[in-house]
């Protein structure tokens, strides 16, 4: 480019006669040369002003972003979250079972003294069916079986909450004698058998509530997953 622009200049300026020295062939020469220059000087000065020009991005606070709306949790999640709750109320529950079982089994089997271990109260015996709806519950969670996650519940229901009102009825009355009297007749390892009974059962339907509760949450994760696959 700088070549063509150079031969233009020359013609335009006229060529140099052969009788012309030495100095004025290098006068001339430098005359081209400093146009050219200037020339290539201007032209990239009007590029860099054209590339200034150029719209560029306003900065914004923030304000004009707009995220994108997200739903609540999906089936899948909600029944992971589920499951997981579930299976440590299982454990609680097995735990609150053996107790039971173990006093039971000690009092009946007569390996202690009752003077030492109690003998049980009548609503611990059905309550040793509140074993069924853990087993019930922990068959369901593999295959996602609806039909045992129901089944689980309602003998829930009948064989652990039900024992337990049960039995806050049937202690009542040594536990108000013991209020007003401070008298005991049954102990377990020197406490009153009726304040930790009271205790056990106080920790066995909060445990039996949430679990009740967790059950019901995926039981609609569930079928919110099935209804899911059958749109698709």
């Amino acid at each position: 480019m700088s070549t063509t622009l150079s031969l233009t200049k020359y013609a335009r300026i006229g060529p140099v006669s052969e009788s012309s020295s030495g100095v004025e062939r290098l006068k001339h020469l430098s005359v081209i040369i400093l146009e050219d220059r200037l020339f290539v000087l201007l032209l990239v000065s009007t590029m860099t002003s054209r590339a200034g020009a150029r719209p560029t991005a306003t900065k914004t606070e923030g304000n004009d972003y707009k995220p994108k709306e997200r739903g609540g949790p999906s089936p899948y999640q909600m029944s992971m979250s589920c499951r997981s709750e579930i299976k440590k109320l299982t454990l609680v529950q097995v735990l609150i079972w053996l107790l039971v079982a173990a006093q039971v089994t000690v009092t009946h089997l007569e390996l202690v003294s009752h003077d030492l271990v109690a003998a049980p109260y009548q609503w611990q015996y059905p309550y040793l069916l509140s074993i069924v709806p853990s087993l019930l519950g922990a068959m369901a969670m593999p295959r996602h079986n609806i039909s045992y996650l129901v089944i689980s519940m309602i003998s829930a229901g009948l064989f652990s909450v039900a024992p337990l009102l049960f039995g806050a009825m049937e202690m009542f009355p040594v536990a108000q004698q013991l209020y007003r009297h401070g008298k005991a007749y049954r102990f377990i390892f020197g406490y009153s058998a009726v304040s930790v009974m009271y205790l056990l059962m106080l920790v066995a339907l909060q445990v039996h509530a949430w679990h009740l509760y967790y059950s019901k949450r995926l039981l609609d994760a569930w079928f919110d997953s099935t209804q899911d696959k059958k749109k698709k």
